[in-house]
């Protein structure tokens, strides 16, 4: 199990949850003196607000109904309460997100500066699966490391042992293929991206399998742009800061692949992340380049900055080979998606409407944000050429996140569903249970997803 979870504390300090409604029931159940403690103190039972009792136990505020703030705010408590071990006295809205909430506000990034454990423990309440809530934990705990990581220590080459390391955890197999053999082997739009990049940083593709090849097969395609100086369209300093989470789409496909293979589900699992750095260089693709891709259409390139949508085209050409059930891909890719729903709101889009359904409730049942925009047909016309096959870019800027999926969507065919995630990746300020910095979104509405359709 996830450290942060104990299965049982004689010492463990009781958590009482309240709100406006239930604040005098709870406060009748404690002790004369702690009663009169919380009328000195002038406590009020306000949503995230705490009040460490003398005799011991803790008051935690939370809203009065059940929603994407309320449900994560125990995530507060490791950051505000002493060292020690706790338990839920009384429920909250929904006791395994809230201890979900807890495991994932104790995470810290300590790769560069160590922090002494805080030794935050929760006894793990009735009912709630310990291994799984842990396996999801770990899963995020996994995307915010390889997503925090600065861009020296995470190119293409840390993001494969990233993923060896995982398939050695899990008895899964593999491989990769690293710089010019992407052109012996028709991953031309990969190479061209990343050829600019010193050659320890060599573009690669990186396959993972895991599972039984009889089994529904599942693959999930990860952007791994692991820095992203907008090539010779290049970026200005305050776009480029963070572009060290531009891997974050093939971090989030590992924290989901841990989940799964955690999980054992009765799945065929393939994981694709074409991983590679958009340098400057004398031999970096250019504006106007036209390069032929993998599914065999040709590619002008309208900007060099829309580069993840180019790496994932030949990923996804490669996974529809094999005809899957499901593929999904994600990718930290568009600022259009941004300005439209904003750091939190990751959009989705497919064209199986019984998916779209199953997801949007998983999203809501997961606390585990998500909406869906439409691959609007219309717009597909704006990615035409007047020398190729299509443009990777849209004149004009509009409507970016909905062109770029129609874009991805050129090079999917043969698979029974397709689902695009246009994830952010990062939280600006830190919230209840997302601490600021690298964040994986959508892999726990994803997994709770073919958990549901595949079993374990």
């Amino acid at each position: 199990m996830h450290p942060v979870f104990v299965a049982r504390s004689k010492a463990a300090q009781p958590i009482w949850f309240v709100t406006s409604a239930t604040f005098s029931k709870v406060i009748a159940k404690l002790h004369k003196s702690a009663r009169a403690y919380v009328k000195a103190a002038g406590y009020e039972p306000k949503p995230g607000r705490h009040l460490i009792l003398p005799s011991g136990g803790v008051l935690f505020g939370l809203e009065g109904e059940k929603d994407d703030k309320n449900a994560f705010l125990p995530g507060l408590l490791p950051g505000v309460l002493p060292a020690g071990a706790y338990r839920f006295a009384n429920a909250p809205h929904d006791t395994r997100l809230a201890a979900l909430a807890f495991a994932l506000g104790s995470y810290r990034f300590t790769r560069y500066r160590k922090l002494k454990d805080k030794a935050m423990r929760l006894v793990l309440p009735d009912g709630v699966d310990g291994e799984d809530v842990s396996r999801i934990a770990e899963g995020v705990a996994l995307a915010r490391d390889l997503i925090n990581t600065p861009a020296n220590d995470m190119g293409p080459a840390e993001l494969e042992d990233a993923a060896r390391a995982l398939g050695k955890q899990h008895g899964a197999k593999v491989r990769s293929i690293v710089g010019d053999d992407l052109l012996k082997q028709n991953f031309p739009l990969i190479h061209a991206v990343g050829r600019a990049a010193d050659a320890k940083r060599a573009p690669r593709l990186i396959e993972l399998r895991w599972g039984k090849p009889s089994d529904p097969k599942v693959t999930l395609v990860g952007k791994g742009v692991c820095f992203d100086t907008g090539g010779l369209d290049l970026k200005p300093e305050s776009a480029m800061l963070i572009m060290k989470k531009d891997m974050g789409g093939a971090a989030t496909v590992l924290a989901c692949a841990h989940m799964i293979m955690g999980a054992g589900l009765k799945v065929s699992l393939r994981v694709l992340i074409p991983a590679v750095e958009n340098s400057v260089a004398g031999n970096a693709f250019r504006p106007l380049d036209v390069y032929p891709s993998r599914k065999g259409l040709n590619v002008e390139i309208g900007n060099t900055d829309a580069e993840g949508r180019l790496v994932l085209a030949d990923a996804l050409a490669l996974a529809c080979e094999e005809a899957p059930d499901l593929l999904v891909d994600m990718g930290t890719l568009t600022g259009a998606a941004r300005v439209a729903l904003g750091p939190e709101l990751p959009p989705f889009y497919t064209d199986d409407e019984a998916l779209a359904g199953e997801l949007a409730q998983s999203a809501a049942d997961q606390n585990d944000p998500l909406w869906r925009l439409p691959l609007w047909k219309r717009y597909d016309q704006n990615l035409d050429s007047k020398v190729a096959d299509l443009n990777n870019v849209a004149p004009g800027g509009m409507a970016g996140s909905i062109v770029c999926a129609l874009f991805l969507k050129r090079f999917v065919s043969n698979a029974k569903s397709w689902l695009h995630f246009d994830i952010y990746a990062w939280t600006p300020q830190a919230r209840p249970a997302r601490p600021e910095g690298g964040e994986c979104q959508a892999a726990r509405a994803l997994y709770a997803l073919l958990t549901h359709r595949y079993g374990r």
